[in-house]
């Protein structure tokens, strides 16, 4: 068996980006299918995907890691990263094909068969005020999640945000956060994301006004390339801490593996190098006690790979799921991503599970000419 073609498919979502989809063919008839979204350009990534497939054509797809060899050599940076991410997902998902199994036998078979979801809520959200916040998140749990997530720092872009006093720009955060409590009560989970747009003793204030929501985690309150600041910020904090979702690789991960940086770790398979990596970083990941969260704020094509690796996890904690950004989501996999009491249910079907839905791919998608300017949306979670 060997590669022909490796394709690009990119499906235009909202104002917030577009997904942008892996497809290796075979010789064989066989199609592995695997996610790149949110490299930051998709410009480049579709570049780097061509270089890839000309890389890579007449190889044997199941020889996996020496065909990760051979693309990281190419330090190709987030988008590099993103794309070697994508076509290793597919990889898996034509080994699966092949042996009639699905991937998370491959990793070892699963220990669970749903997995739990939080909603973030970021990216559906424009308006963006406490009581749009409060209106979305009241939605969320409704249909059946029991844990959310936003984004509520949108004032900390600039450097020179004020940090202090009755004026601190970090302040109309908080009160959309305490929106969001109020209107899903106390027995729904809360956590926090604030993109890395604090300061060290900016970020322990801030945790000490989000006290009283009881959430359960704070995420990237600084850099995650800040790792004494976050170990500082997590001893001192009065909710678990979260961290890592643009790593790549074992040795990027490796200062949170040391030692304990932050409670949960968030591996992300479009950015960390794919399956295995996750799985690698999983594992190690139990010498600190980490928790694992995945970082999972793009298509069903992502959540569908996350799922049959995550599934085989001992130290699983919950997954993202990127809710409310299109209504069509769901069946834009064959067969449909299944999601039942805020559960993702696993697929037991072969490789990853899924295909393409054809029809719902052809009603949305992006010609690459269009690609540029989507290239400029910032693909925050």
């Amino acid at each position: 068996m060997q590669i022909t073609a490796i394709e690009p498919v990119i499906v235009h979502v909202n104002h917030r980006g577009d997904w942008l989809f892996v497809q290796v063919h075979t010789d064989a008839g066989l199609t592995g299918l695997g996610e790149a979204s949110h490299s930051g350009n998709d410009a480049l990534a579709v570049a780097v995907l061509a270089h890839y497939a000309r890389l890579l054509q007449g190889s044997d797809p199941t020889r996996i890691e020496m065909l990760i060899q051979r693309m990281a050599k190419l330090d190709g940076g987030r988008a590099g990263h993103t794309v070697l991410s994508g076509i290793e997902q597919a990889l898996w998902d034509i080994l699966g094909q092949r042996l009639g199994v699905p991937v998370h036998v491959l990793f070892g078979g699963s220990v669970r068969e749903r997995l739990r979801l939080y909603a973030n809520i970021n990216r559906h959200v424009r308006q963006r005020t406490p009581a749009g916040f409060a209106q979305a998140a009241r939605q969320a749990v409704d249909e059946g999640f029991s844990a959310i997530k936003l984004a509520p720092f949108d004032e900390l872009t600039a450097p020179d945000h004020i940090r202090t006093g009755p004026q601190a720009a970090w302040r109309a955060g908080v009160e959309r956060v305490q929106a969001v409590r109020a209107a899903i009560g106390d027995g729904v989970e809360l956590a926090v994301d604030c993109h890395g747009r604090m300061d060290a003793s900016e970020a322990l204030v801030v945790a000490d006004a989000l006290a009283g929501c009881g959430l359960f985690w704070v995420e990237e309150p600084v850099p995650d390339h800040q790792i004494d600041d976050l170990a500082r910020i997590t001893a001192h904090v009065p909710m678990p801490t979260a961290s890592a979702e643009s790593l790549f690789g074992m040795e990027g991960f490796a200062p949170f593996l040391r030692r304990r940086v932050v409670d949960v770790l968030m591996p992300d398979v479009k950015h960390d190098g794919g399956l295995l990596a996750t799985k690698q970083i999983a594992a190690a990941a139990t010498m600190q006690q980490l928790l694992i969260a995945p970082h999972n704020p793009a298509g069903p094509v992502a959540t569908a790979a996350t799922a049959q690796v995550i599934s085989t996890a001992p130290n699983f904690y919950i997954l993202e799921y990127a809710w409310g950004e299109v209504d069509w989501r769901a069946d834009l996999l064959a067969p449909a991503e299944r999601i039942e009491d805020g559960y993702l249910l696993l697929s037991q079907e072969p490789g990853i599970g899924h295909r393409l839905n054809p029809s719902v791919v052809e009603a949305h998608r992006r010609a690459e000419a269009a690609v540029q300017d989507s290239s400029k949306v910032r693909p925050l979670g």
